[in-house]
């Protein structure tokens, strides 16, 4: 092919390209099927240019086509079956706003995309990359905030369930105190959803007036105000004037549910912990001997050695890690002592052969540990139920809380004087907090089909509890929900049609001939004093408890034949027992604002930790970070070699 200037193309590849045959000048190199004709400029330089960018090069018989071919991927997908595919420009818009959320995904810094290296590669995936600064990047991270803050302000303003909060005060690395909002609810789908509102600065001083002011705040700023069921908040004495004083201001509006009654939820976790924690003092001295054992093995790697030779020299392999807990968590301090008593007879060995390992528990303080370990097992398992914040927790409540209070009360009988007394430390702590439960926690057990009122009534039964004590407690609860349920039955009289729950019934658009039979039929129920849904609810018999149920599902099959009594489940449903919702989120954010990222302005932190949330990507890996920390594999230190090798001496 030849142009109009007499420049031969085929000439021109000849010398340089190496897919054409020197000895078969007719073929004709690929590289001009993505290049025009050759074009004579001004000056008499023979150019061709790109036909997707225009981009010209300069050709010629002694310029080859090296730097064309280098060219042609920039502009085109190559596919040799094919004839030349134009590549898609790039999105800018759609590539800065991938790139900030990686950063929120990722928790990378600003920074991120002025590296040397990250700018290299986008470059090299696409010519058409732009250079970003990090303030161009945190704006684009702003702006996914303010959007996805939009997409939710409108999701909880048009559900018409209620929403249930769980809240909590942390501070950071850089002694900043942060104050972490989380929201609760049961969507239109019948799905428990926890989404975090805010994750906000707040200055000192932290009272609960002035807490209860920045939650107002909040709340006003997402316009759910009206819609707040319960506050779920730890024990801390601010609290209290916290609940008391937003009581006050949504008392104004006439939004609280039964006058505020079960606004207030105390955090199950932290209630418990108090429990267990009065009870292992008992045992203290023994516990700190096991501490220090373990941060003796874990203190060299000379000792974890010796101390797998131990291990493997005994026999004692059992796939457990020398776990080091956390003072004020009892829950790690139980599977410490598990774990210890595990390796009992490794520590007891490594005593012999090291000197310098003098914290060893004696045999009647490992006796002692073996005991308390067992009585706390079923405390550790109810801890790790009411910690679930994917499922519904409030209808477990009672049971678990029972099972306690009658776990202590057969402790207290025990005829050992170290369990004895250290369940009666435990009751004093239990009454404390515990002695009248939680009622519109309650409330949720009844709504289980699995027990309602007959499971309260049973577990009253098997207490240490006179008959009248029984008796008042039960029409407490029983009196209750009835009252609870005036409430959303008034509310259903009231609520727009297109707002009820989905009746089971199907209708039609036709004129409907007995339209005066409502009224008729209404009055009939009042002259036979009609039962009200929760009445026959509760008259129906229970399901098989046995049998595997998921209480949420059932409300959502059984909301046509009684939709007031599933608009209350759907909201005590959603109620969190604990707070560690919002403690999952201090995890997180002690990864946003970590030691690298000190200089973070608090707005920015909040973006960030926020938009990991609502983008369904907050997922707490510092606690898989923190297990790593604390637990570590000894056993992986064996050697492969036969334990009758080992020589161990006292050194």
């Amino acid at each position: 092919m030849s142009s109009n200037t007499g420049f031969d193309q085929h000439s021109i590849g000849e010398e340089r390209d190496d897919e054409v045959n020197s000895n078969d000048s007719s073929k004709r190199s690929y590289v001009w099927d993505y290049f025009g004709c050759v074009m004579v400029e001004p000056d008499g330089t023979k150019k061709v240019s790109c036909k997707a960018c225009g981009q010209k090069y300069k050709v010629g018989s002694n310029l080859g086509t090296s730097n064309l071919k280098r060219h042609i991927p920039k502009c085109f997908d190559i596919d040799e079956l094919g004839p030349p595919i134009k590549r898609a420009p790039l999105d800018l818009e759609m590539y800065k706003e991938k790139i900030a959320i990686s950063i929120i995904k990722h928790n990378y810094p600003f920074s991120y995309v002025e590296h040397e290296g990250t700018r290299d590669l986008h470059k090299f995936l696409h010519p058409d990359v732009k250079d970003m600064t990090r303030n161009t990047a945190k704006s684009h991270i702003l702006r996914v905030y303010d959007r996805e803050k939009m997409i939710l302000k409108d999701k909880l303003q048009s559900i018409t369930s209620r929403i249930c909060l769980t809240s909590d005060l942390w501070t950071s690395l850089t002694t900043d105190g942060y104050m972490a909002l989380t929201a609760h609810y049961v969507d239109e789908d019948w799905v428990l959803r926890k989404k975090v509102l805010n994750f906000r600065f707040i200055p000192p001083p932290h009272t609960g007036f002035i807490i209860a002011e920045h939650m107002i705040n909040f709340l006003a700023e997402w316009g759910i105000e009206k819609k707040i069921f319960t506050v779920t908040l730890d024990n801390a004495k601010y609290n209290d004037v916290l609940v008391s004083s937003l009581k006050s201001h949504l008392r104004l509006n006439n939004v609280l549910v039964c006058d505020g009654d079960y606004t207030h939820v105390r955090c199950s976790a932290h209630v418990l912990n108090l429990v267990v924690q009065a009870g292992i003092k008992v045992i203290e001295g023994a516990i700190e001997k096991v501490r220090d054992s373990v941060k003796y093995v874990r203190g060299s790697a000379a000792r974890k050695c010796k101390f797998a030779e131990c291990i493997e020299l005994l026999s004692l392999r059992c796939g457990k890690h020398v776990r080091q807990d956390i003072v004020t968590r009892w829950n790690s301090t139980y599977l410490m002592l598990d774990c210890a008593l595990a390796y009992r007879r490794a520590y007891s060995q490594l005593a012999l052969v090291d000197s310098n390992f003098k914290s060893n528990p004696s045999e009647e303080e490992w006796e002692r540990v073996e005991v308390i370990t067992k009585f706390l097992k079923p405390f550790y398992d109810i801890t790790t139920l009411f910690s679930g914040s994917l499922y519904p927790t409030s209808n477990l409540y009672f049971h678990q809380v029972w099972k306690i209070q009658l776990h202590i009360e057969e402790a207290i009988r025990n005829t050992n004087d170290i369990i004895s007394n250290m369940a009666k430390d435990m009751k004093k702590k239990f009454d404390k907090y515990w002695e009248s439960y939680s009622m519109v926690l309650s409330f949720a057990v009844i709504l289980d089909p699995r027990y309602k009122v007959k499971l309260v009534e049973y577990c009253f039964s098997k207490l240490d509890m006179k008959v009248e004590e029984r008796k008042t407690k039960l029409k407490s609860i029983v009196d209750g929900i009835h009252k609870l349920f005036m409430e959303y039955d008034i509310q259903s009289e009231t609520m727009p049609d297109s707002s009820r729950p989905e009746s089971s019934n199907v209708g039609d658009n036709t004129l409907d001939e007995l339209e005066g039979f409502d009224s008729f039929e209404s009055q009939y129920r009042n002259d036979v004093n009609e039962k009200s849904q929760l009445t026959l609810y509760l008259d129906e018999p229970q399901l098989d408890r046995k049998q595997p149920l998921d209480v949420l599902r059932y409300w959502k099959d059984n909301q046509g034949r009684y939709p007031k009594v599933a608009l209350m489940a759907r909201d005590l449903l959603s109620i969190p027992i604990t707070t560690v919702a919002s403690e999952s989120s201090f995890s997180i954010g002690g990864r946003v604002l970590s030691k690298y990222r000190t200089s973070l302005l608090p707005s920015n932190v909040e973006a960030l930790l926020c938009a990991q949330d609502w983008l369904d990507v907050l997922q707490d890996e510092n606690e898989i970070e923190m297990e790593e920390q604390l637990a570590e594999d000894i056993e992986a230190l064996i050697p492969s070699y036969n334990s009758s090798n080992f020589r161990l001496t006292e050194r």
